[in-house]
């Protein structure tokens, strides 16, 4: 991507390129991160309205501190695109979440400039303090910045991180990216209730207009009225003690600036050279706007939070034509069925209400909707209060975000047996997000819970179905997993049907392997078993539905005429539904077969397409097949290919 046009960015490639400009110049630069951000984004998809809106704060950070001797922490990646194009990676950024590119998140791995990992909210603090106590115990005299967005806010480990620096009195700075969104909602993105209290109150008419009738009156009193400005302005600063953010983050022991302009770089460069040599914890509150200076993101904040490749004149994405629903869609449409049959069941999310499909829940009945704000835990917990008051909450939250609330689904839903349902969005492969974004974990994590019902549904009629037989368990807590993108297309019946708890279903017979497929693993089942029967191998495929408890009535129907078990899902072999079959199995007292658990391998997989890394992990419908007859050719030996 050729950057021959710009007058600054092209000799930019480190931030020290950046430190040799005068300060006026970076308004340019600015314009130039901006413009490029832009034109890679518009090609590659990726992350766009948070690196607009921090664009110049990234320079000033930059441009004041000496990185990467001095550390950046930022609190999730999606605003740190700038920060990537700053710090070597400009000519890469055409590469971005492919396959062996640059991470669409900060990445330890990738440059020395990326201090620490995020892919989730909320942990910049926490990891900065770690920073800065290490630093002090090393007698180094680096300095530590933590550029939280106001998104991460609403996640308590933000203040539990707070309430610490405050005692430590580390040497820190924490920035405050306020740009009004605490949530990915596209009809109420703000639900950080601080952010009015933060912002309204200094821009009130009435406060500033007193403010300004002080200042002009004691401005004709000469030295009398000099003695009155210096009473009003500690009377101010009484006052904002009180009605301004001083009063919270003071209380917890930071000194704070702000709000300040924070697309105004020459003033960010002058506040960050004040504070960058002041002792203990420091709170720098930045206002920004969420996709600054490119108007379909400043009009349409939340699609143009994350992309697929657009035309950049209009920021439309081209749709491709023939698409079926998604999961989230057909999740959003049953909840919203059943809500209207069920007053007591209500949705709950963790500021997510359009990637899960809660947006038509919020729409068509807004009173049984809630949106906690990035606040997993609370969110679980919350449920689990209304639950025990004979609701049934809906908890929808990305399977990679439901790993933050374990605790609270073991301590206050399942040793309650309360009646919450967990819907994981996301499960499996997620794609060009990567390691930190794969739900890979969730049958994992949720099988290891006494009670636990979990279930993952074939195609979009069983997503239905699991929903209302999820909602209709009075057992206790009970989760279904569904994967990111388009269903099957297959056709959706009116109503629900009720499924029975740990029943499967055989869809094809065989003889020599039996398939044993969960989730979106089913139809690549289906497809394997043909290619298997070409070469003389008939598997028999059978759509497990529940990843505990396990159908250990089938299992002892199976033993009796297969001897050779593969057992096929997107989630890791460790505690998965495959460990799980392995344990039913023992617990029956089956001994007499051979068993292939096939799933994602003991390690973190990074970002690429789904189909590329179904290859890799050979969960494509080659890769089953293939698998499949390595294993046959193990326990069998070449007997097992009935036509040779």
């Amino acid at each position: 991507m050729s950057d021959s046009n710009f007058q600054f960015l092209n000799s930019i490639n480190l931030p020290e390129d950046l430190r040799k400009l005068d300060v006026q110049d970076l308004r340019t630069v600015c314009a130039e991160v901006r413009e490029y951000l832009i034109d890679c984004v518009s090609k590659t998809g990726g992350h766009l309205g948070a690196g607009l809106g921090a664009v110049e704060l990234t320079v000033a950070l930059h441009y004041v501190f000496n990185t990467p001797e001095d550390k950046l922490v930022w609190d999730v990646g999606h605003q740190a695109y700038p920060h990537k194009i700053l710090t070597g990676r400009k000519d890469r950024m055409q590469t971005i979440r492919k396959l062996g590119g640059l991470s669409g998140f900060l990445k330890r791995t990738e440059s020395k400039y990326d201090t620490f990992g995020a892919g989730h909210a909320s942990t910049a603090i926490s990891a900065a303090l770690g920073i800065a106590a290490a630093r002090d115990f090393e007698k180094k005299n680096f300095k530590v910045v933590a550029i939280v967005g106001d998104g991460s806010m609403t996640g308590g480990m933000v203040y539990e991180a707070m309430n610490n620096a405050g005692v430590l009195k580390k040497n820190l700075i924490v920035v405050l990216n306020d740009n009004q969104m605490g949530s990915l909602s596209s009809i109420e993105p703000s639900v950080w209730s601080f952010h009015n209290y933060f912002t309204k109150i200094l821009m009130h008419p009435t406060y500033n207009k007193f403010k300004a009738n002080v200042w002009d009156l004691t401005g004709k009193l000469d030295t009398f009225g000099d003695r009155l400005r210096t009473v009003a302005q500690q009377m101010e600063k009484g006052i904002k003690a009180v009605v301004t953010p001083g009063m919270l983050f003071e209380a917890l022991g930071f000194r704070y600036f702000g709000p300040i302009n924070g697309h105004n770089v020459v003033k960010l460069v002058e506040i960050f050279k004040h504070v960058k040599d002041l002792n203990g914890p420091i709170l720098v509150h930045v206002i920004t706007e969420k996709g600054k200076g490119y108007a379909p993101a400043e009009r349409e904040v939340t699609r143009l939070h994350g992309v697929t490749p657009f035309d950049k004149i209009t920021g439309i994405s081209p749709r491709e034509n023939g698409q079926h629903s998604t999961y989230t869609d057909i999740f959003g449409k049953a909840l919203v069925e059943i809500c209207k049959q069920n007053t007591k069941v209500v949705g709950v999310t963790a500021a997510m209400s359009d990637g899960t499909g809660l947006i038509q829940l919020h729409e068509e009945v807004p009173e049984r909707f809630f949106d906690v704000g990035i606040a997993e835990p609370h969110a679980v917990t919350f449920a689990a209060g209304m639950a025990a008051e004979g609701y049934i909450p809906v908890v929808a939250i990305y399977s990679t975000f439901m790993q933050r609330a374990f605790d609270q689904v073991v301590h206050d839903c399942a040793i309650q047996k309360l009646h919450v349902v967990l819907v994981m969005d996301r499960s499996g492969l997620v794609g060009a997000d990567g390691a930190t974004h794969h739900g890979e974990l969730d049958f994992s994590f949720l099988r290891c819970i006494p009670g636990m019902v979990i279930m993952a549904p074939k195609d979009e009629q069983e997503l239905r179905d699991m929903l209302y037989t999820a909602v209709e368990y009075k057992q206790g807590p009970i989760a279904l997993r569904y994967p990111r993108g388009c269903a099957l297309g297959v056709p959706v019946r009116d109503g629900f049907q009720k499924l029975e708890i740990g029943k499967s279903e055989t869809l094809r017979t065989g003889r020599d392997i039996a398939l044993l497929a969960i989730g979106n693993m089913v139809l690549n089942a289906l497809k394997a078993a043909d290619l298997l029967s070409n070469e003389g191998i008939e598997a028999e495929v059978v759509n497990m539905r529940f990843a505990k408890p396990i159908d250990e009535e089938l299992l002892k129907s199976l033993a009796q005429r297969i001897s050779t078990f593969m057992t096929i899902e997107e989630n890791v072999i460790h505690g998965g539904f495959g460990a799980g079959v392995l344990e039913a199995l023992s617990n029956c007292g089956i001994s007499n077969v051979s068993v292939k658990v096939h799933g994602l391998p003991d390690e973190f997989i990074e970002h690429g397409s789904p189909n590329e890394l179904y290859q890799i992990v050979k969960l494509d419908v080659d890769g089953i097949a293939e698998v499949a007859k390595e294993y046959l050719k193990i326990t069998h030996g070449h007997s097992a290919l009935h036509n040779t």
